[in-house]
């Protein structure tokens, strides 16, 4: 899922990109650490491995992905991830990683291992986030506009005055953080697709999160005074 919006490419989406990285000779690594926090219990979105299956590509050539504990068991400060796929861009890989990398400490891996090894607390995880948005959108959108979000934790909401304007003044007004859209990309052609939105992470707990959206309402409605 991408970060902010929280859009899934489609299967045949990431099928072209593999034919135009055959054809133009380049590599897919996909960063997939959002992929276990999705919204619909029964469509978890596709990954690029399971896009070179689908085309017998059991090689996996020209793609790798990342994964890590951090979204998935939200312990981001653990720093426990893989890489699978091409096993010849992986051997590289892993010279880069021991020149560049550090062993994690024992107790790290062994909480990283309990971690990996089971799937019921994702599980759970999931339903906190569907709860969470089904709570904060209901009271946000009458006074916002944003996509529902496919996956991730993250809503993209538009902002009625210049997003970074909007940042600044929530917190000074409300004591709640967003981050502007502008920060998450680049001006091109005199155009900043962020521009007049703001990224909301729903990561703190549920109550937490009602809260916020609350004042948020406040301060929006206290704009158009």
């Amino acid at each position: 899922p991408g970060n902010p919006t929280g859009a899934v490419m489609p299967l045949e989406k990431l099928q072209q990109a593999i034919l135009l990285a055959d054809k133009y000779d380049f590599i897919i690594a996909c960063d997939e650490c959002y992929s276990e926090v999705y919204l619909e219990p029964t469509a978890p979105p596709p990954g690029l491995l399971q896009a070179c299956h689908e085309m017998g590509r059991l090689d996996f050539s020209r793609c790798v992905v990342f994964h890590s504990l951090s979204k998935r068991s939200n312990v981001p400060g653990l720093r426990s991830g893989f890489i699978a796929g091409d096993q010849h861009l992986i051997q590289r890989f892993l010279r880069y990683r021991t020149y560049h990398g550090c062993s994690m400490s024992l107790p790290n891996q062994k909480a990283s291992a309990a971690a990996w090894s089971d799937e019921q607390h994702t599980i759970e995880n999931r339903a906190l986030y569907r709860h969470k948005f089904d709570t904060v959108t209901s009271i946000l959108s009458p006074h916002l506009n944003f996509p529902t979000p496919e996956a991730s934790f993250y809503l993209w909401a538009e902002t009625p005055i210049d997003d970074r304007l909007f940042a600044q003044k929530l917190y000074a007004q409300q004591n709640v953080t967003v981050l502007p859209g502008r920060f998450l990309s680049r001006h091109y052609d005199n155009v900043n697709p962020g521009q007049h939105r703001v990224r909301m992470a729903l990561v703190a707990d549920a109550d937490e999160c009602v809260e916020a959206a609350w004042r948020i309402v406040q301060f929006v409605v206290s704009l158009t005074r």
